[in-house]
């Protein structure tokens, strides 16, 4: 045989996750998840604000799910 063995310690290091390398499912979702609820917070700031300003008008109701009229 022409290949050495290879100690195991340096086997499991070759195959862990670099520590530099792009990032991990994981880090993602957390980065992900992190700023919708930065915007969510910051959306419910805004509505907050503009319900504390006096702001009373309430959007026309709109009709149940299958209750709309068909166009043919």
């Amino acid at each position: 045989m022409s290949q050495e063995a290879v100690p195991e310690q340096e086997a499991a290091r070759e195959t862990s996750v670099p520590e530099q390398g792009p990032p991990g499912l994981l880090q993602q979702m957390e980065e992900l998840m992190a700023a919708l609820n930065a915007d969510l917070t910051q959306l419910d700031a805004d509505l907050q604000q503009s319900t504390s300003a006096g702001d009373t008008t309430h959007p026309a109701p709109r009709p149940p799910a299958g209750d709309e009229p068909t166009r043919s």
